[in-house]
């Protein structure tokens, strides 16, 4: 229950306040970056790792150096963050037109991979002709999302308290 508290918490925050929002989001991506890092380099001592200590380092490496910038410079990172999303939709969107063509009556409803191909685009194009209002955007709809998830959170503890009881 307590984390949908904190989840609705959150969401309010980015519904109210979406462009500082976005900032401190980035920040915090930054902030849980470099304990991934860290994580990753105290690993990197251990005698039995079940990954490569090579693609360990590299995500220590990569991890730490993306934290880094993330927590000085948030404003900046929330924007390649943005740009980055931006690019994946179109570059993705691309992707599902493509396999929707290619398995085109090999699967059944090929056409909503195909629209969801096409729609993903549309939004990337979209994000990148307004960036503006694009970042307000998806900061609000991630306000959203985390407040839904928080209040079904909160209802999912008074039930499992109720069990409890029982």
């Amino acid at each position: 229950m307590f984390y949908g508290i904190i989840s609705v918490l959150f969401g309010i925050s980015l519904m109210m306040y979406p462009i500082s929002s976005a900032v401190g989001l980035a920040w915090a991506i930054g902030i849980v970056s470099i304990a991934e890092g860290l994580v990753s380099v105290i690993a990197l001592f251990r005698r039995h790792v079940t990954i490569s200590k090579g693609w360990l380092l590299l995500y220590a490496v990569v991890s730490l150096l993306f934290g880094v910038a993330a927590v000085s410079q948030p404003a900046e990172m929330a924007g390649i963050l943005f740009i980055m999303l931006t690019a994946w939709l179109i570059i993705a969107g691309i992707v599902r037109v493509i396999f929707a063509l290619c398995a085109r009556g090999e699967i059944k409803g090929d056409w909503v991979i195909g629209l969801s191909g096409v729609l993903a685009i549309v939004l990337g194009v979209l994000l990148f002709m307004y960036p503006g209002a694009g970042i307000f955007t998806v900061t609000i709809w991630i306000g959203a999302l985390a407040l839904v998830y928080g209040v079904t959170q909160i209802i999912g503890g008074f039930r499992l308290n109720k069990l409890a009881k029982v």
